[in-house]
């Protein structure tokens, strides 16, 4: 046996812990959430949801897009589970910086640095914003005009 359920007095061990709020709601822009169970990218960081991966990084993770709009489409996420650019833009130091270096790397190693590309955040519905986790398309390889869609 592994011993006593209780601590001499009566009062049970604590085997986990809760803080409950009264009130308004507490400020979660501390809170990281690492994987969202039902994200399909969280999945693809994970490596449970098979993809076509370009590169990783230790904080981004690129692959191709499934339905590609130029010769050269990758989404670039980053690990951590962000909704939106606005999410990430207020997440960890430098990590918005990280996955626009990753972007830049892929073009260089993709080939379309020298001619130009586009990197692109979709930002809610109304944006075309499918999957409500973060991602950069990077697009290149062909004239992209302008305005876009």
């Amino acid at each position: 046996m592994a011993g006593p359920l209780h601590q001499r007095g009566g009062a049970p061990w604590v085997r986990s812990s809760a803080t409950i709020y009264v009130g308004r709601p507490p400020d979660r822009s501390h809170v990281k959430i690492f994987c969202v169970p039902d994200c399909l990218f969280c999945g693809i960081a994970a490596g449970d949801i098979p993809a076509t991966i370009v590169s990783a990084t230790p904080a981004t993770i690129a692959f191709r897009d499934i339905n590609p709009q130029a010769p050269v489409h990758v989404l670039i996420i980053p690990r951590a589970h962000y909704a939106n650019l606005g999410e990430l833009a207020s997440a960890e130091e430098g990590l918005l910086a990280d996955l626009a270096r990753h972007a830049r790397e892929i073009a260089d190693s993709e080939g379309i640095a020298e001619g130009g590309y586009r990197i692109v955040f979709n930002t809610g519905p109304d944006a075309g914003q499918s999957v409500e986790h973060v991602h950069a398309h990077l697009l290149g390889g062909r004239s992209l005009g302008w305005p876009p869609g």
